[in-house]
């Protein structure tokens, strides 16, 4: 009995460290005077849901301590002062007992992926490029402890939606969405990350949680006066808004003529269409599973994520591509 009380209680204990965790990013993220908010976001909200399935794998007696085997007896992991070493988040989402659906996990994917392109080295401005996994982070995070651990853990009275003191005009808004400041590394690990995925996937609102706002009057003094109004994804509504967003939202497409022409202006004068052609004919690269590009009308169209690839080509060979020094 003893024995269960101690698993119980660490249970609880991480159960409330990982709860604490992520109200602290959310109010980080949602912080004005914090500039450094999106990596911050990241590293708590990692803490956050590995503290949460250190806790289920607690209760369900499922081994999350690191350790290998010497003559066939389990050696625990210590770290350099002696601290037993337990699971990251990578291993937690890898366990067969993982209790997390597959989009849950590549939304946790996403942000470790992107907690190492940024833990070596400053970022600016990322978190209006990827607030909407944040979004699905959290809301993935209450879901799951009120699964696992009860109505009682939930975050529903925490959530909540940032209020702004200014509005975004029209003007503004067009000009956030053709931001493209993001920095390089950045944009090539999201580009390369999106595209494995199907566009299944991609839509669901647990890998990346996007809501379109709009100005809104009502049309009675009586009628309900919400700053947000929820409309269902499968709705007409919701189809008209996608209709007029689809154009901001779908993938950049580049001619082929286009990746060439990029190719020279970052000096690869000698990189023509001959050589485009030669190389993504043998890395088969208009095969569907790589998802480098799509046909549209007929035509073949080209990703950002081929773009990535080529320049990457012409980096490897630019003796070949650069003229030679004078």
């Amino acid at each position: 009995m003893a024995r269960k009380r101690r698993f119980g209680s660490l249970a609880n204990e991480l159960l409330k460290k990982a709860r604490e965790a992520m109200l602290t990013a959310v109010q980080i993220f949602n912080n004005p005077h914090v500039e450094f908010k999106s990596e911050l976001f990241i590293v708590t909200t990692i803490i956050a849901w590995t503290y949460l399935l250190h806790a289920h794998f607690r209760r369900r007696r499922v081994e999350y301590r690191q350790f290998t085997y010497v003559a066939q007896r389990r050696h625990f992991l210590r770290t350099k002062f002696g601290a037993i070493r337990y699971w990251s988040l990578e291993e937690c989402l890898a366990c067969s007992e993982c209790p997390l659906e597959e989009v849950q996990k590549n939304n946790l994917r996403f942000l470790i992926g992107l907690r190492h392109e940024i833990e070596h080295q400053m970022t600016t401005r990322i978190d209006d490029q990827v607030s909407a996994k944040f979004q699905a982070a959290a809301l993935n995070f209450n879901s799951c402890i009120k699964k696992l651990f009860g109505e009682k853990h939930s975050l529903d009275a925490e959530q909540a939606f940032s209020i702004q003191f200014a509005g975004i005009s029209e003007r503004a808004a067009k000009e956030l969405l053709e931001e493209d400041d993001l920095p390089k590394h950045i944009r090539s690990f999201v580009a390369q990350f999106e595209n494995g995925l199907s566009q299944e996937e991609y839509d669901d609102p647990r890998f990346s949680y996007r809501v379109a706002f709009i100005r809104k009057t009502s049309n009675t003094k009586t009628g309900a006066d919400k700053v947000i109004q929820m409309v269902a994804a499968d709705s007409e509504t919701a189809a008209a808004i996608n209709q007029v967003f689809l154009r901001e939202t779908e993938k950049t497409k580049y001619r082929p003529s286009r990746i060439v022409d990029q190719m020279k202006a970052e000096g690869f004068t000698h990189f023509g269409m001959k050589q485009h052609t030669d190389l993504w004919k043998r890395q088969d690269a208009r095969n569907p599973k790589f998802q480098f590009g799509t046909y549209v009308e007929g035509s073949w169209f080209w990703y950002e994520l081929w773009l990535i690839e080529v320049r990457k080509h012409c980096m490897i060979n630019a003796a070949s591509y650069k003229p030679a020094a004078s």
